[in-house]
């Protein structure tokens, strides 16, 4: 039953809240390893593990979501995970080691996969059905501003204060959020209480993808099939995921039901999910490593710069909600939505080594923009024919794909540049002999400056042999991150066409009986 007035409004901002919580955290400990590093007296692939594991923990629980909902309620499930994640930001926060650091990080993820489905369901059965476009806007909000603005904020925190503070910042949060929940949200039955628990598919989800979550987030660092562990695991994820399949389409009491599949919007609509989280989690793991490695700006910095794209994102969510209220067709949007974010990868696939602020503003508007009108109508006509208990389950396996859609694209664009940086540098090394007239004269010319500056003439031929290694480096990265921008955008304006494989319905509203 949907809800009237201002609870309406008290329960939309709890859940978006704590929906943020999560996403925010995705992305807030990113900016803030070196220091994590430094303090705890650890290697960058031991600290490396505070986001895999929080990855792992997270993307495990997600489709597990709703069957877990369903048998405890689900204004139960929700209020605990707040509980859980608020606990376990207190003690990230205190931890004294790095092993303490990384258990805690994962009981955050758990937590957290109960906070961003729920979240998405509660909000669904809060507004009335005619006005499920602009709840899954206010969602939207969360969803795509979250990963954006983390960077900023923890930059922030970590150049201002100290790293414990990204998780005391929850704390307050995650009580107020709560309290809300206890006092506003109206319980859910408890439809699967007496049911029997799967544990075998419980077993084999975790293995499944808790595998292969692993080897997306550690398979580019560890030199993929190279590895032995990595090899172990790329065998279990399938084989695991294969297992999964037959006991939960064979199995009386599934915990994730693959019968929803059946739905044609929400079957393609998991493919499009996978499409956007490559989008919007994999630019913004190219955008920062660009401007910090290649143009120097700080973390800070590199959060304010994206900070105006964010809050594009943030004005237009409504408007997209009230355009799929009076009939605009949710596939036009999208495609709108991905054809300006190819307009936001090529224009960035133009950077140069002189590029500064002012010329980032206006492909990242454009990018905030594209993704209001992505998020929005692609979770509407995925979640359209789901029914009743069909919500959870489906926002669960949503939000699942979107994520590792996420992780997909990461590991998918760290391996491109490694592959298109080693090309770019054979290109360009060949340019650098005595036979190249271009190449002798500018030798000879640094070599002079520095000689001038006091060298003498060997040392000075040893510096100027670093500074045009230098350029080479500078340049070899230019050209592979523009290239990545590109591929990027290319990619998810290919998938124009599976948006057209979705229904077409004039209002696309919730069922009646899903409330």
């Amino acid at each position: 039953m949907a809800e009237k007035g201002l609870k309406k409004w008290v329960i939309t901002i709890t859940v978006i809240t704590a929906a943020l919580l999560e996403l925010i955290d995705t992305t807030i400990v990113n900016v803030s390893i070196p220091q994590i590093q430094g303090n705890l007296g650890a290697t960058l692939e031991d600290v490396a593990w505070l986001s895999t594991g929080y990855g792992v923990a997270n993307v495990i629980i997600l489709p597990m979501s709703g069957w877990l909902g369903n048998r405890f309620g689900r204004k139960n499930y929700f209020l605990t995970s707040i509980i859980i994640f608020t606990l376990a930001s207190f003690l990230c926060g205190n931890a004294t080691g790095l092993g303490e650091l990384v258990i805690f990080r994962i009981l955050q993820g758990l937590a957290g996969g109960g906070l961003i489905s729920n979240a998405q369901a509660i909000l669904l059965e809060t507004w009335p059905p005619e006005e499920v476009g602009i709840a899954t806007a206010l969602f939207g909000l969360g969803a795509v501003v979250g990963p954006t603005v983390g960077p900023t904020i923890g930059g922030y925190i970590t150049d201002h204060f100290s790293w414990p503070w990204i998780f005391y910042v929850n704390i307050p949060v995650g009580i107020i959020a709560a309290y809300c929940t206890y006092v506003f949200v109206r319980p859910t039955e408890r439809t699967g209480k007496n049911m029997p628990v799967d544990w075998w598919g419980i077993l084999l989800l975790a293995i499944a993808v808790g595998s292969l979550q692993t080897v997306l987030e550690k398979g580019e660092s560890e030199d993929w099939f190279a590895t032995g562990y990595i090899i172990v695991l790329s065998i279990a994820a399938v084989l695991g995921t294969l297992l999964f399949i037959w006991r939960e389409m064979t199995t009386d009491h599934p915990i994730v039901n693959f019968k929803i599949m059946r739905h044609r919007s929400f079957s393609i609509g998991m493919f499009t999910s996978f499409i956007l989280g490559l989008g919007l989690y994999g630019s913004m793991f190219v955008f920062p490593v660009f401007c910090q490695s290649l143009l120097g700006f700080t973390a800070q910095q590199t959060g304010e710069i994206l900070f105006p794209g964010g809050l594009v994102t943030i004005a237009m969510m409504p408007f997209v909600g009230i355009m799929l209220k009076k009939g605009v067709p949710a596939q036009f949007m999208a495609t709108a939505g991905l054809i300006l974010f190819f307009v936001f990868s090529h224009m960035l696939s133009e950077s140069s080594l002189a590029s500064g602020t002012d010329d980032f503003f206006w492909p990242l508007v454009i990018r905030g923009l594209g993704m209001s009108l992505l998020f929005v109508p692609l979770t509407t006509l995925a979640i359209q024919d789901l029914r009743g208990n069909e919500l959870g389950q489906g926002t669960g396996l949503n939000n699942m794909m979107r994520q590792l859609g996420g992780s997909f694209g990461i590991a998918a664009i760290t391996t491109f540049i490694h592959v298109r940086q080693s090309d770019h540098r054979s290109v360009l090394i060949e340019n650098i002999n005595n036979y190249n007239p271009a190449y002798v004269s500018r030798f000879n010319a640094m070599v002079h400056n520095f000689m001038a500056k006091g060298y003498n003439e060997l040392d000075a031929q040893h510096v100027a042999m670093k500074a045009i290694e230098g350029t080479v480096v500078k340049q070899t990265m230019l050209l592979t991150y523009t290239e990545a921008y590109w591929a990027v955008g290319f990619v998810l304006l290919c998938s124009i066409p599976l948006i057209y494989l979705q229904k077409f319905k004039k209002n696309v509203q919730m069922p009646a009986d899903a409330h």
